[in-house]
């Protein structure tokens, strides 16, 4: 069921090529660079080299499902070659263009934008020259329930007016990062989900202001992720994605393509975990002994590997449901994943963290980074507990599929 087409296999073998030869030996010079900048969100010119070796390769917009856009892999296709690229996901994914937010940007102007987006947005976000930033969490309220947002869309003319306030808007300090795609409400008396539009906002508008980056267990991610507020911002009606109150529908459709790609991205970092805590294991001597020879790490080593090959044949899954019945039927097995894949990454780093000992913790070795950047995604695109939520109340309704309505 899960076997790779020849072209995704031909990808595959390009992109492990790419990784050992490009990637990996270019994450020393990275991160010489960005330590002789001081500055947490410079672009090292490492980053372009790679970008330009990448599109030599024709390692370019691999996600994207277009063929006119890209190289038209179906979502089982492209998903074992997120996962090598989550071995390196500070670089591989910006190298080759499959970075997140941009990604699921790129598919709403695909999908929703209008030949004007498209050109002045989409294109060069294809071409790799300009970044993208997703504004929708805010800080005044839950917005694991998107339909709680707050900030406004108001009417004037021929203009609409943002006031409000977002955070947690990735890819926004990002130097690249020209276009903003934002969520906010258009009417407020329309029923609940048809009560939110998203809009195309270019990062200089007049009263957009990146008030500061959030940093994630004392990191500050490269590309940001930014408090934003917008004060008496005017946009042209066209800059409307789809139609009005179409924001959740949009939301929706964005959403179950970059939960398979964060999935894999996450798995492909356990993968890499593992190996470090098996490198470590074996390399280091206690009490006489390898510590390799030790049964709880033996046990560690081995629910790893039990655990990463069902989360990975379960993301898999969902993949295929999705380029076979579509995201709907698919929705469960795309919430199951959400919860699992991060869940176990984050085990597995975990253990991979305690075997290094102190340099664990250290920025001498990835796991400390890796470890902050999985544990949002127990956050990013809807908590845990929504997705768990969800998956209870589809399976109660399989039982009764009266359950849980009102009379």
């Amino acid at each position: 069921m899960f076997e790779l087409s020849e072209k995704a296999l031909r990808y595959r073998d390009d992109l492990l090529a790419f990784m050992d030869e490009q990637v990996y030996p270019a994450e020393a010079v990275y991160e010489a660079q960005m330590a002789e900048s001081g500055d947490p969100h410079f672009q090292p010119p490492i980053v372009e080299e790679l970008k330009t070796e990448a599109k030599k390769r024709g390692l370019w917009n691999l996600f994207h499902p277009h063929p006119q856009w890209g190289p038209g892999l179906t979502n089982l296709e492209y998903a074992p070659l997120a996962e090598i690229m989550g071995r390196s996901a500070h670089l591989a994914p910006e190298a080759t263009n499959c970075s997140a937010p941009d990604t699921g940007n790129m598919e709403v102007l695909t999908l929703f934008g209008t030949p004007e987006h498209q050109q002045q947005w989409l294109r060069p976000l294809l071409d790799g020259e300009i970044r993208s930033a997703f504004a929708m969490t805010e800080p005044a309220v839950a917005s694991s329930d998107a339909t709680n947002i707050q900030l406004r869309m108001d009417r004037d003319g021929d203009d609409y007016v943002l006031n409000g306030r977002k955070w947690w808007t990735s890819n926004a300090l990002h130097r690249n990062c020209k276009v903003l795609i934002v969520m906010g409400k258009t009417d407020t008396t329309a029923p609940t989900h048809r009560q939110q539009s998203m809009m195309v906002v270019p990062i200089d508008t007049p009263g957009v202001t990146v008030q500061r980056g959030l940093p994630v267990f004392g990191y500050q991610d490269r590309e940001g992720h930014a408090e934003v507020t917008f004060e008496n911002v005017r946009v042209p009606k066209t800059a409307l994605l789809a139609g009005e109150g179409d924001g959740f529908m949009i939301s929706q459709a964005r959403l179950g393509p970059g939960r398979i790609h964060h999935c894999m991205r996450s798995i492909g970092m356990a993968e890499r975990a593992l190996d470090l805590m098996i490198d470590r294991a074996q390399s280091r001597t206690t009490f006489g002994e390898p510590v390799a020879n030790r049964a709880n790490i033996q046990d560690w080593i081995a629910e790893s590997r039990i655990e990463i090959d069902m989360a990975r044949l379960l993301t898999l899954k969902a993949a295929y449901l999705m380029d076979t019945v579509g995201n709907k039927a698919a929705r469960t097995e795309i919430a199951a994943i959400k919860v699992a894949a991060p869940n176990v990454a984050l085990k597995v780093v975990d253990r991979a963290i305690q075997v290094h000992g102190g340099g664990g913790v250290s920025d001498d070795f990835p796991l400390a980074s890796m470890y902050a950047h999985l544990r949002t995604l127990r956050l990013a695109d809807g908590p845990d507990e929504v997705h768990k939520r969800s998956i209870a109340q589809w399976e109660l309704r399989r039982r009764d599929p009266n359950w849980g309505k009102k009379a």
